[in-house]
């Protein structure tokens, strides 16, 4: 009998839960001065999180073709020891010795990348299916609107604890009310936050082993990890890709995907620099993306009703024009109100997840699910870490131009008017990439008309 709900399904369950475990870290919001406080350069923060990005680039597929073989659960439980190891690393490395901080970093930062790799797809591959299965799968939608409202309101959470309990002082202030003497260091309390990220590691890996493995086809016997089933999973790799090529709606979702998120994560990853240059105190930072979170409660159920109303075609659409006004409202650097166009990057980046998981799970087959998903999130990064380059390019051209021009200015106003100018090319990067992504992408889809039907 068909679950009339879909929160009624133990999996669907299972995978929000892990969503939010594996997702909601205490320490995001001190991220990069946890690396400095553990005694780590600019350099070195910058080399460990090249080696995180390369690293999910190299097994992003590989990881969702081995997840269609072998079994989805599986490799979300690996994915979740993967979590607790690389938390337990850096948790009880000592600082006494600089070259062990950095090895244990290396290490966090390999198995970090592999446990975001082995995620990607698997989880959604999982969840879908038992949809298939068990319910309806029209209510996907509700399931990532769900999903994605709770691990919004888990990332509020995590956020504000976390950077609350990173300074020792208000720790200290926290045990004095609670009647202890102990007083706590920085060298204690930069820890606490990857504590508590670890205990979420170990819930992440609790939910894993409760899920069941399903597939939507009648062979459900998985193989044993061999050179053949390595062979075999070379071939589903090889196999996706030829479909997604030959797919245009498929490639048009990826294409579109990658488009937008690449701009709107990097904007996102410069976001304390932006509020710097806005005239923002730097106490208000936390605050202020903790409110920006709370978007992430709204914008679901909004994309949820966008699917159900719109075509794909109008979502995209909508999502090239918030897109243009966010980074046209923040290539003006406007005092204090321009917050409101980081407000709509993050929308922006909400909705783009949610329209292309909808989509690219509606029109791909359960045996190559999770290993299309991976495909997915290799473009993504990649574009992400080209992106990357380009701004590291540019932002040396801008200061080396600064520099010239007025000799006479400190290092800090050189590094803000050079992120401003680099700042000003990205809406005229981002209008150049929507129009010729979108003509490409007119000329694929030209003998079909699934992009203009509400799916």
């Amino acid at each position: 009998m068909k679950a009339t709900s879909p929160f009624s399904i133990r999996n669907i369950k299972l995978f929000i839960a892990f969503r939010i475990f594996f997702n909601a870290r205490f320490y995001y919001p001190v991220f990069t001065i946890l690396f400095l406080d553990y005694g780590l350069s600019l350099e070195q923060f910058a080399l460990l999180n090249s080696v995180w990005a390369i690293t999910i680039v190299c097994a992003e597929v590989p990881s969702g073709a081995l997840a269609d073989l072998l079994g989805r659960k599986h490799l979300l439980v690996l994915t979740s020891a993967l979590m607790i190891f690389e938390l337990a690393v850096i948790a009880f490395v000592p600082v006494s010795n600089m070259s062990i901080v950095f090895w244990a970093f290396f290490i966090n930062r390999i198995l970090s990348g592999l446990a975001e790799a082995m995620a990607s797809g698997a989880d959604e591959a999982i969840a879908y299916d038992s949809l298939v299965i068990e319910g309806n799968p029209e209510h996907w939608p509700k399931v990532l609107s769900v999903q994605m409202r709770l691990k919004a309101l888990a990332g509020i959470i995590s956020m504000t604890v976390g950077a609350l309990l990173y300074d020792p002082q208000i720790v200290n202030q926290i045990l004095g009310t609670l009647g202890s003497d102990r007083v706590v260091t920085q060298e204690f309390s930069m820890r606490i936050p990857v504590y508590l990220t670890l205990i979420l590691g170990v819930l992440a890996l609790w939910s894993t082993m409760k899920m069941t493995e399903v597939t939507v086809t009648e062979n459900t016997e998985k193989q044993q990890i061999s050179a053949a089933a390595i062979w075999q999973a070379s071939r589903m790799i090889w196999q996706a890709g030829l479909w997604i090529a030959a797919t245009p709606f498929a490639l048009a979702i990826i294409l579109f995907g990658m488009m937008y998120d690449h701009v709107l994560r990097m904007i996102i990853t410069l976001t304390s620099q932006y509020f710097r240059v806005i005239q923002l105190p730097e106490a208000s930072f936390g605050v202020i993306m903790a409110v920006l979170s709370l978007i992430g409660l709204l914008i679901p159920k909004v994309a949820e009703y966008m699917v159900a109303r719109f075509s794909p075609t109008q979502n995209c659409l909508s999502l090239a024009l918030i897109t243009l006004l966010a980074l046209w409202g923040l290539s003006e650097f406007i005092p204090y109100l321009g917050i409101i166009p980081m407000a709509l990057v993050m929308i922006g980046l909400q909705l783009t997840a949610f329209f292309t998981s909808h989509y690219l799970n509606s029109i791909t087959s359960s045996k190559q699910r999770a290993t299309v998903l991976s495909f997915k999130g290799l473009a993504f990064n990649v574009a992400y870490g080209s992106i990357g380059i380009l701004f590291a390019l540019l932002m040396q051209l801008k200061r080396t131009a600064a520099e010239a021009i007025n000799p006479d200015w400190s290092p800090e106003l050189i590094e803000n008017e050079a992120f401003r100018l680099t700042i000003g090319w990205f809406p005229w990067y981002g209008l150049l990439l929507i129009t010729l992504i979108g003509l490409y992408c007119h000329f694929l889809l030209r003998k079909t008309d699934i992009h203009r039907k509400i799916t």
